[in-house]
């Protein structure tokens, strides 16, 4: 006796295929699971077997072979308990049904029956296309216009009538808007909706409305009191995509103004939404009442964190703080408390935009473009050049804990930013500070002069992303921007490094003052944004 059921696992943030296959003979009892399949899974035959009894099946005392198929890609989780469950009903002919592969299933089962949430629900959802969309009728969800990745690419496959997923993994799944989405509770429940017996309706979601409702953020740049040179230089760094780096004595609000960058940086496209929702579903961090994350993330690891963590890694590796960050803010409080070769492996994932774990059983690839914000203390005790309290520290000091951070990821930040102690007038003051929407606006209009201006390049879409050749070409100055350029390098000890972050941020400085030239003025500031490289602070 023999059935076949369709399921599907994840593999980085894409899915693929997996048919569980069940045969049953008469011999000694057993049960085996084959096709790679990690702890988790094997563990399955104990929650598949009183969960069949609990539903008032029979669990046949045959021997009992699953295999999960393709034999050779490590599965894991407890996603396939549910088809393993309706494989061996099928095959022991407890379900009437003729053909089980019109319809694909997913979810862990509990010991009385009831169908538990899965981790990887949406990527899931993406990968199988339904039967109507392939017949011609076509579908207007993100499946269809590219964010769904190889959602067509079922192989052997000619689209399926319906996913039934566990009901806390409905709306999730049904951001995919492929094939439809049937929400089931428990296993009895299953098993009368595959026999025609029990009717359930498909989940429908309003995308759209969905996109819209979620595009909110719990904080606002009206919130922070004064600082208004470090407010500019975020609106820059938001403009450009540029990493930045904020120096300040304890309380100055560096923390806070990292946490209010996401609300300024470019409003997320639905495609955008629905590439960070896949990282946090595979992760298993994607709230139970969150259909799809429509707000920039914002990682802030605490300064213990391990390589792994930060990364990404495990033996079956999973997305770390920097894919968790994608197309959001990655922010390092502190970032001199890190460890050196923790930091160290930032520089990759930053310059790619991709960060590729490989371990003996798998190589996979999530994707990490995001903007890094650091912050830490000008010196060990943290009051370096503040006016309202005297530093201890001596010049090597100083020198030991600034150079905790290496020359080529500082290389990477392209603005240092000093943000001092918020003077009581400020700190008392009722005046009404700009909000996020305004700021963000503004921001808006800058990315899309990039936009246009990068789409003969490949793989730029913002200053931030210019490498050599391209800084010529898009960022030429007149002689007397090019003469203080030079004076700023000889007389403030600028590192030769800092010659193209200059440009760079330049030219996003032009761009927000919608200026096709760069101007001296733009210069200076963007000269203004370099406050490690000056000898000065040594």
């Amino acid at each position: 006796m023999h059935s076949r059921i369709l399921s599907a696992a994840t593999e980085g943030v894409d899915a693929y295929t997996v048919e569980v296959e069940t045969d049953i003979q008469q011999q000694l009892p057993g049960f085996s699971t084959v096709g790679l399949p990690d702890g988790a899974v094997r563990e399955s035959k104990e929650r598949v077997t009183a969960a069949i009894k609990n539903s008032d099946f029979v669990f046949p005392s045959k021997r009992i072979t699953v295999n999960l198929a393709p034999a050779n890609i490590r599965k894991e989780g407890a996603a396939f308990d549910l088809p393993i469950a309706v494989g061996i009903l099928s095959a022991t002919g407890q379900i009437l049904r003729d053909s089980f592969e019109d319809y694909a299933l997913l979810g862990e089962l509990s010991l009385d029956g009831q169908i538990r949430p899965i981790p990887g629900a949406l990527p899931m959802a993406l990968h199988f296309p339904n039967v109507a969309s392939l017949n011609g009728s076509g579908s207007n969800g993100a499946g269809s216009n590219g964010s769904g990745g190889d959602a067509n690419k079922s192989p052997g496959k000619a689209g399926i009538k319906g996913l039934l997923v566990p009901k806390e993994n409905a709306r999730e799944a049904a951001m995919a808007q492929n094939a439809p989405i049937y929400p089931v509770s428990t296993l009895r429940e299953v098993v009368s909706f595959l026999e025609d017996t029990t009717s359930i309706k498909p989940f429908e979601i309003d995308i759209q409305e969905v996109f819209s409702k979620r595009r909110e953020y719990a904080v606002d740049f009206s919130e922070v009191k004064g600082q208004q040179g470090a407010k500019r230089a975020l609106e820059v760094a938001a403009c450009g995509g540029h990493n930045i780096i904020l120096i300040g004595p304890p309380g100055s609000g560096k923390t806070m103004l990292a946490r209010r960058l996401p609300t300024i940086l470019p409003d997320m496209s639905l495609a955008e939404a629905i590439e960070t929702t896949k990282i946090h579903s595979v992760a298993g961090l994607l709230p139970d009442e969150m259909a799809l994350i429509a707000t920039r993330p914002f990682r802030a690891p605490h300064h213990t964190i391990s390589n792994a963590g930060l990364i990404g890694g495990g033996s079956i590796p999973k997305p770390g703080d920097v894919s968790l960050a994608h197309n959001g803010v990655l922010f390092l409080d502190e970032v001199g408390e890190f460890r050196r070769d923790v930091l160290e492996v930032l520089r990759q994932p930053m310059e790619d935009g991709t960060v590729t774990i490989s371990r003996a059983l798998t190589t996979l690839t999530y994707p990490c473009r995001l903007m890094l914000v650091a912050a830490m203390n000008p010196c060990p005790c943290g009051f370096f050049g503040d006016s309202n309290n005297s530093c201890n520290c001596t010049s090597g000091q100083i020198q030991k804990y600034m150079s905790r951070i290496s020359g080529p990821l500082m290389d990477r930040i392209d603005i240092h930013i000093n943000v001092p102690a918020v003077k009581f007038k400020e700190l008392s003051s009722n005046e009404k500070a700009e909000n996020s929407e305004n700021i963000r606006q503004r921001v808006n209009l800058s990315r899309e002069v990039q936009r246009e201006r990068f789409a003969s390049e490949k793989s730029i879409y913002c200053n931030a992303q210019m490498e050599s050749r391209v800084i010529r070409k898009y960022c030429s100055i007149d002689d007397q921007s090019q003469a203080l350029l030079k004076t700023a390098i000889q007389r403030q000890g600028l590192s030769a490094r800092a010659y193209d972050r200059i440009l760079k941020v330049s030219r996003t400085i032009a761009d927000l003052a919608s200026s096709e030239k760069i101007d001296m003025e733009h210069i200076a500031e963007a000269i203004h944004y370099r406050t490690l490289d000056r000898s000065l602070w040594m």
